[in-house]
């Protein structure tokens, strides 16, 4: 069977669009942004392209750059329970908070990256979205982690912004702000739009079996353009791989 272009992946709805009647489709157009949620401030940095300013090799001696694990949210970091509209809703994996504190005491940035359509759809608003990952770095603090940094597409697949997950503005966005090397660092997701956001960033990638993991495998094992780096079970197995240096 001839491999599928990795854009053929995009049209299957995750459970959020299929239960709205959207395709999960990258669309095209207008719209570029991304929320990114510091804890501090929720603000939008416009475009997210990919484009940025000629480097400073003195800046970056200074400042040398850090490698990153990116992090998908449902169905990775927490179950998978459809538009997440109120944070009572919000439920994470037993493992989460050991799987962050490991990230964070081997050097890595940890970074969620996440597709929200339910924003733009009128389902929920930021302030709801806030609330959820409030829920989530208390979590993270009974198990002393945390994550550097929370970067959001609030858009639906057809309004054609350049963050939502397959293409990977959030990454490049987040490359940026936080001064990382994407030659270094690891996604880890259960979809393949995390699979091929990953590739397009330049970043090896960990699929987990949570969540739609195992769906998205038997669909896509086979047949997919871009294929994982590694499978794990779950979070927690996908960052010791990633640790343990599994992953190439």
């Amino acid at each position: 069977m001839q491999p599928l272009p990795a854009a053929s992946l995009s049209h299957r709805p995750s459970v959020h669009e299929a239960r709205d009647g959207g395709d999960g489709v990258q669309g095209r157009g207008g719209g570029n942004g991304v929320i990114a949620d510091f804890g501090l401030r929720i603000a939008d940095f416009g475009d997210a392209s990919g484009s940025s300013s000629t480097p400073n090799p003195q800046s970056e001696v200074r400042n040398p750059k850090s490698p990153a694990v990116f992090l998908d949210r449902d169905g990775t970091v927490s179950e998978e329970v459809g538009y997440m509209y109120h944070a009572g809703l919000y439920r994470p994996f037993s493992w989460t908070g050991k799987a962050v504190r490991r990230i964070n005491e081997s050097g890595f940035k940890a970074v969620l990256v996440t597709n929200q359509s339910g924003i733009e759809r009128g389902y929920f608003d930021e302030a709801v979205l806030h609330e959820v990952h409030q829920a989530l770095r208390a979590e993270l603090a009974r198990w002393n982690a945390h994550l550097d940094g929370i970067y959001v597409c609030p858009h639906k697949p057809e309004t054609g912004c350049a963050c939502r997950k397959p293409k990977p503005g959030m990454l490049l966005q987040a490359s940026r702000d936080l001064n990382l090397d994407l030659g270094r660092s690891f996604m880890i997701g259960d979809r393949y739009l995390d699979v091929e956001a990953a590739r397009a960033a330049g970043v090896k990638s960990v699929l987990v079996r949570s969540g739609d993991g195992a769906a998205e495998l038997e669909r896509y094992a086979a047949t997919a353009a871009a294929q994982p780096n590694h499978v794990a079970d779950n979070l927690l197995d996908a960052v010791e791989a990633i640790l343990s240096g599994r992953v190439a």
